[in-house]
């Protein structure tokens, strides 16, 4: 399936993971042009309903935030607030310190470590990611504050996800579910046999009414859920990626 909104192969070098956003040790880092692509196909169908504010993003199973974190400097003025919740607290800890990169504080307090280590070790690699921040304080200086939510929840538990949300709802839930040897499902989801199933079930209360639910996956995994419709169903490389909407 080819590409169809994010054509072009500009340089991420400076949005890499484990050069200015943190890595989740054992955990590969999102493909940035994959998420751009998700994100606008997302955008693309949400607006059709006419809701004339931009979306609320939310990833229930987060990581270290990195898709979340890499899609605001890709399309910050396109997104009204960025949720992130994981069942792992050490998980949470990260996509807290990622998220925070989405700020100018966050980065002068990251351009801060930076010139330390690169004091300290004398890497190039310091300097490099050094460079890299300064560009993106640059730029994300140039955009408005985006609200935050970070915690810690079992997508695969609704009373969970409520607490946590604590009344705010997604419009376009983007979340790359576990499918290969370097991420498990974790809290009630690891347990039960149909967690994709699970977790769709919790997102439902938090969806807006306009909302929808993508989820990345490998290729060979069943995502299909009876309270909703699929809408669009695509595969770039070994992963597939489905978009949801609430309804039948």
């Amino acid at each position: 399936m080819p590409y169809r909104f994010a054509t072009e192969r500009p340089d991420y070098s400076d949005l890499s993971s484990g050069r200015v956003f943190h890595s989740l040790p054992g955990h590969p880092a999102f493909p940035v042009r994959l998420a751009s692509e998700i994100f606008q196909r997302c955008l693309a169908r949400w607006q059709t309903a006419g809701v004339p504010e931009a979306p609320v993003l939310y990833d229930p199973c987060c990581g270290a935030a990195y898709l979340l974190t890499v899609l605001v400097y890709l399309h910050g003025p396109l997104i009204r607030a960025v949720i992130a919740s994981d069942a792992d607290p050490k998980a949470v800890q990260l996509a807290g310190r990622n998220l925070a990169l989405i700020t100018v504080e966050g980065l002068d307090r990251r351009i801060g470590e930076l010139m330390e280590m690169r004091e300290r070790y004398g890497k190039a690699s310091h300097q490099a990611a050094l460079e890299s921040a300064r560009r993106m304080r640059e730029k994300i200086g140039r955009l408005p504050r985006i609200p935050l939510l970070v915690f810690q929840a079992d997508a695969g538990n609704s009373a969970d996800l409520q607490l946590g949300l604590n009344g705010s709802k997604a419009d376009i839930v983007i979340t790359d579910i576990p499918y290969g040897r370097h991420s498990e499902w974790q809290g009630n989801l690891r347990e039960g046999p149909h967690p994709v199933r699970a977790m769709l079930d919790s997102l439902l209360g938090s969806l807006s009414p306009t909302g929808l639910a993508t989820v990345v996956a490998g290729k060979d995994q069943k995502i299909s859920h009876e309270s909703y419709r699929c809408i669009e169903r695509f595969q770039i490389g070994k992963r597939q990626i489905v978009i949801l909407k609430p309804g039948t």
